[in-house]
């Protein structure tokens, strides 16, 4: 599902394939954003030059930016599964009824990094672990870093964030946010914009990189670093179009499918995440308020109970929890 094709292999089936044609077969890829966002020039851009490159005069993937085909970040998944996009990039915590398990990645508290996370997120997709992915070829998935709060008005403590209406991501940040008494609302990153400036709600939950990229930076000046577990996305592919492809065009996506995208844009993001932070503390407009420990120690029981609710839930969670741990345990082992 997630797994690279050898270069060796890619060369062999593009030599002896015996396959051409007069015309590139095209691939539509809706992108429900701009082609000028972050999310675009280091998750999905790498992956659409490389293919078209490698793919001239055989494959090529046209991109339908902005919501051409479905501004519906809710929809992408769908879009790809009945045939109305070739491609798309999906946000699991958008559609979490298709990708439940998907939710195991949003746990706060659980990983250490958003490269930790990535990584276990695409050695869960391989091992086929997680439920919704098996109409898809996976070409990429990461987890972005931890998102924080940006509210309009000021939050000086957990006390600050009682009635606060607040977009988020999944269900899962709703739950957690509930419990520290803010009114969670779950937004879809391109609607939070919008709601801010009708003054429907009061904050949203971001990664620092993402305050540019929709302009919520642009109404929030108070920033609460609550550290919530980061939000999941997939590049993904109808698995029934691959298969249909000629061989040596599925050779060259698959080739550039895997864990090479996924760290390259893991790594973007978190020099963006960096950099952002470090121009939000440096601009004097702006307030950046960590937790002090009292609070960070209730955020942190909070935390635990919402991964013990999770586990609870279910005995499929449950072995599912136990399964990431093992892998995290792997992961932790080497480095």
């Amino acid at each position: 599902m997630f797994r690279l094709v050898p270069g060796a292999v890619v060369a062999l089936i593009l030599l002896f394939s015996g396959w051409a044609a007069a015309d590139p077969i095209n691939l539509k890829l809706s992108f429900f954003t701009s082609d000028r966002s972050h999310i675009y020039q280091d998750s999905v851009k790498p992956f659409v030059d490389a293919v078209n490159a490698a793919g001239n005069g055989l494959v090529h993937i046209e991109v339908y930016f902005s919501g051409a085909i479905s501004s519906d970040v809710s929809q992408q998944a769908q879009l790809v599964a009945d045939g109305t996009a070739d491609l798309a990039l999906v946000i699991p915590g958008r559609t979490p009824d298709r990708f439940y398990d998907t939710s195991v990645m949003e746990l706060p508290g659980l990983y250490h990094s958003a490269e930790e996370a990535s990584r276990v997120y695409g050695q869960l997709v391989d091992a086929d672990a997680l439920a919704g992915y098996e109409d898809f070829h996976v070409v990429s998935v990461q987890v972005s870093g931890p998102e924080e709060i940006h509210s309009r008005k000021p939050i000086a403590s957990l006390a600050d964030l009682k009635g606060l209406t607040i977009r988020v991501n999944n269900p899962t940040e709703a739950e957690v946010l509930q419990r520290l008494g803010a009114v969670p609302v779950l937004l879809s990153i391109n609607q939070a914009t919008e709601a801010m400036s009708k003054g429907t709600i009061d904050g949203a939950t971001f990664p620092p990189s993402m305050l540019s990229e929709f302009g919520i930076g642009r109404m929030t000046t108070h920033h609460f670093m609550i550290g919530l577990g980061g939000a999941p996305i997939a590049l993904l592919m109808s698995r029934t179009k691959l298969e249909s492809l000629p061989p040596a065009a599925q050779a060259v996506i698959l080739k550039y499918s895997g864990e090479w995208l996924s760290d390259y844009a893991t790594k973007k993001f978190e020099e963006l995440d960096r950099q952002a932070l470090k121009a939000l503390q440096d601009d004097s407009r702006r307030t950046v308020v960590y937790p002090d420990p009292a609070d960070a120690k209730r955020i942190r029981a909070v935390y635990e109970d919402v991964i013990e609710h999770y586990a609870a839930t279910s005995e499929h969670n449950r072995d599912l929890l136990a399964y990431v741990r093992a892998t995290l345990a792997r992961l932790r082992s080497t480095e």
